[in-house]
């Protein structure tokens, strides 16, 4: 087991030749797994580079797995969310190689105000991984009942990067 993790170790990180952030023209298209409490969907979405240190982009869910409420199946509106959302884009910053990229940042949805933290791998020039959790910060309602829920909570995701 312990040569197997070895030979793995080696094949990911020892053939990286890529940049996560390259600044400002940088584009960077990702597609992932989004999860949830009640659900589990898919997460796709587009950073366009503005800065040395800045992006800015759009994210789009869509919950495949959910939990029905009251006997009630969601609709697709219940299922879904769009965002547009401001990065930080701070890798080099911290001094972190240069496949590596952490960015946290602000969005604003169809469903709330939030924050989120993520973390990109490069491996190669155009295919990376990336993982990411978001908040809202502010909900558009209160008083969030039934469906409302599903888009108004902590969201990880865990999918793959890639440059455009």
């Amino acid at each position: 087991m312990k040569k197997l993790f070895t030979l793995l170790a080696i094949a990911v990180f020892g053939f990286a030749n890529a940049q996560a952030y390259k600044g400002k023209g940088d584009i960077k298209g990702q597609v992932g797994w989004n999860i949830q409490s009640h659900g589990n969907g898919i997460n796709v979405s587009a950073d366009f580079g503005i800065g040395e240190n800045m992006s800015y982009g759009f994210v789009a869910s869509y919950l495949l797995s959910v939990t029905e409420v009251d006997g009630v199946k969601p609709t697709f509106g219940d299922r879904a969310d769009a965002k547009v959302r401001f990065n930080a884009n701070l890798g080099n910053v911290f001094g972190l190689d240069k496949n590596i990229d952490i960015y946290p940042g602000l969005n604003l949805g169809t469903r709330n105000f939030g924050a989120h933290l993520g973390f990109r791998y490069f491996f190669t020039d155009g295919f990376g991984i990336y993982t990411e959790a978001g908040v809202p910060l502010a909900r558009y309602d209160s008083n969030v009942q039934g469906f409302d829920k599903y888009n108004n909570q902590f969201v990880f995701q865990i999918g793959a990067s890639f440059n455009l």
